[in-house]
């Protein structure tokens, strides 16, 4: 019998590894979709069924707002999915060590953590659809010419907050980490044209301008060229879908490359 060579022991150990974290996972789905959909949920309720009920929002409203929401939430399931998780292991207890421990590169063992986010953020962000179906009822408006591009934004919305998080879970101490989330999440959530789109800030041009440097901005817009469907027979005007995915794949590339830099300094003495 030939030995298995070191890339296929590791390629099983990835897999491994990835399999074991997605049955934990599974284990306390009820509570990952509570955690994911209760703050959308509301938003969802409030922006897309009372205000425009009582008249204090335009018809469009619900349509432009709905990708940012999906945006929102994709991104902050997979942050989420990989900062604590890291954090706790890199912590006093040294949790990460038993993964070290197995026949795969340091470098690997980052890549399952990025990988198991990802798909943690396109659960949050596939699962806001059916969720958005019941509650707006009626305003619910979604393409369905662009599917392939709309998932194509939802893996790599994930892909880019999971390499937020990498970044944020190797360099925050466990002391920190709430204080982080409220610095971090806060602008993130407010700049991000979550719930306005960005050709209305021309108006506010310094504003409009913060707000391309938030990746949120690129996933809501992404999103919203591939979700709004066309108003008075116009489409939505949004960023350039060419822009968006350059910064998307910039901040994925850039943001994994940092992370796993700084990984290697907290694992390998």
């Amino acid at each position: 019998m030939r030995p298995r060579s070191k890339f296929s022991l590791a390629v099983t150990a990835l897999l491994a590894i990835l399999e074991r974290d997605m049955v934990v996972t599974g284990r306390e789905f009820i509570v990952f979709l509570l955690q994911a959909l209760m703050q959308p949920l509301f938003f969802l309720f409030i922006f897309g069924k009372v205000l425009p009920n009582i008249g204090l929002s335009a018809g469009n409203f619900v349509a432009l707002m709905l990708p940012g929401i999906v945006a929102l939430t994709t991104l902050l399931a997979a942050i989420q999915g990989v900062t604590l998780p890291l954090v706790l292991d890199l912590g006093f207890a040294r949790e990460i060590d038993d993964r070290l421990l197995a026949p795969l590169p340091v470098w690997l063992v980052v890549i399952e953590k990025v990988l198991f986010a990802t798909v943690r953020g396109v659960i949050a962000g596939a699962v806001i659809f059916p969720l958005a179906v019941w509650v707006l009822g009626a305003n619910y408006a979604v393409r369905s010419d662009r599917i392939a591009l709309l998932c194509g934004m939802l893996i790599l919305t994930a892909c880019a907050a999971a390499g937020i998080g990498l970044v944020m879970g190797t360099i925050v101490k466990p002391e920190q980490i709430s204080l982080m989330f409220t610095l971090i999440f806060t602008p993130l959530l407010f700049t991000g044209c979550t719930y306005y789109p960005w050709g209305a800030l021309g108006t506010i041009r310094w504003f409009q301008i913060v707000t391309l440097f938030n990746p949120l901005t690129y996933a809501a817009e992404g999103l919203r060229y591939a979700m709004v469907p066309p108003l008075h027979g116009h489409p939505i005007p949004t960023l350039g879908i060419p822009w968006v995915l350059l910064a998307l794949g910039a901040s994925v590339l850039g943001t994994v490359i940092l992370g796993t830099r700084t990984f290697y300094k907290r694992v390998v003495s």
